[in-house]
């Protein structure tokens, strides 16, 4: 490793900041990132010792992917706080590799799992990713645009998804499963994904993973079947059995309100409880848009109710999601523990950030018992069960 390029390669693939390298080195971390700043000549020692660590990182990674052990493989990109590994290793999945651009969920991922997920997706070479079963994430909606296809492909230009995804999040999506073909994937996003871009943005989505050969079938669920909280998400699943394409399972609804996720009355951090002059704030803001005709405002909920969508906002001002504490007394947010019940994330689940970034974490996350069911499902196709070469780093 002798380029400061190369160095942030290795870093951004196994996760590591200047501070891990420092410590694994045993030197300053103000050295480290004189280095990797190019205000120092980069020594000979320095590149031996990150190569070490280089080929020590590999074989472990590889010795992870040759050993695994479980029904089937599966890599986690865009993980976020990792409700998607949680789903699928409950289905008897082992995950090889994970990804997440955002420094404060791959802490906690990284917390609750023992491993440092990857950096930066769009820096990371394909053949770096071990080979895999499944491939699953919650890809960031980003537009596309279809129009000029037909005239670029007239003119002998790169088409199809290299032309209609790039620069987009989906175009690493669909590089990484054309290079390594996992039997099945698994996506999640927005509903509003249908209709995002005028619907372009889903055409060109469906039309590529169909033309890397996949069935594909898609479906709106509402998380709240589950959880106390209205949340429609679209997941997208495709299959490279034509014979077996996936059928979403029947998910009955458990009911669930507020007091199944709630901390008992009166033992909540006062902290908690908004501000006099937020909670007028409020008032007066939702006052103001119901003259208007608008819908916008605060949800106040009682125990017996269900929640708004918890979105990534809730740090704010909790609007979204209020809990009545009675006439007397403001309502209150929800805390960080009550927004890890309420997407569905088991009690043993660790919060090892602060609660504004928190709230953003789960926000962001996916509701943990919809994609287990999912996860489930796909577990059954015959397509996982076929003898392949042992899952390796190509």
């Amino acid at each position: 490793m002798n380029t400061i390029e190369e160095m942030l390669n290795f870093k951004n693939l196994y996760g590591l900041s200047h501070v891990d390298i420092a410590q694994s080195l045993d030197i300053k971390a103000s050295q480290v990132k004189k280095i990797e700043q190019g205000l120092i000549e980069m020594p000979e020692w320095f590149s031996l010792a990150m190569d070490g660590m280089e080929s020590k990182l590999s074989k472990k990674r590889k010795e992870l992917s040759e050993s695994a052990s479980g029904d089937f493989t599966f890599i986690d990109l865009f993980a976020g706080i990792g409700g998607i590994r949680i789903a699928f290793e409950k289905a008897g999945g082992t995950c090889l590799f994970s990804s997440e651009y955002d420094p404060y969920p791959a802490k906690v991922y990284e917390d609750n799992f023992g491993e440092k997920p990857a950096g930066d997706i769009t820096k990371i070479d394909e053949k770096e990713i071990p080979s895999h079963d499944i491939l699953v994430g919650g890809f960031p909606c980003q537009p596309f645009s279809i129009a000029g296809v037909s005239k670029k492909g007239s003119m002998g230009k790169k088409h199809g998804f290299e032309d209609e995804t790039q620069g987009t999040l989906f175009f690493d999506v669909a590089r990484i499963i054309k290079y390594h073909k996992p039997k099945m994937f698994l996506l999640e996003n927005v509903k509003n994904l249908k209709s995002h871009d005028k619907g372009n943005t889903f055409k060109v989505v469906m039309k590529t993973l169909t033309h890397l050969g996949y069935d594909v079938q898609e479906k709106i669920i509402d998380g709240g079947l589950l959880v106390p909280q209205h949340r429609e998400r679209i997941y997208i699943v495709g299959t490279l059995d034509h014979d077996e394409p996936f059928k979403f399972p029947i998910i009955k609804a458990k009911n669930k309100t507020l007091e199944d996720i709630l901390e008992p009355k009166g033992t909540v951090d006062p902290k908690y409880t908004l501000s006099d002059r937020l909670w007028a704030g409020l008032q007066r803001h939702a006052k103001k848009h119901k003259a208007k005709g608008n819908g916008f405002g605060f949800g106040l909920k009682k125990r017996n109710e269900i929640a708004r969508t918890l979105s990534a906002r809730y740090y704010k001002d909790g609007s979204e999601i209020l809990i009545y504490q009675g006439s007397k007394k403001n309502p209150r947010r929800l805390t960080p523990k009550e927004c890890s019940r309420l997407m569905g994330f088991p009690s043993k689940f660790k919060i090892t950030v602060s609660d504004t970034r928190a709230y953003k974490c789960f926000g962001n996350s996916v509701v943990v018992p919809v994609v287990t069911r999912l996860a489930k499902q796909m577990a059954k196709h015959q397509v996982l069960k076929k003898k392949v070469v042992q899952s390796q780093i190509h």
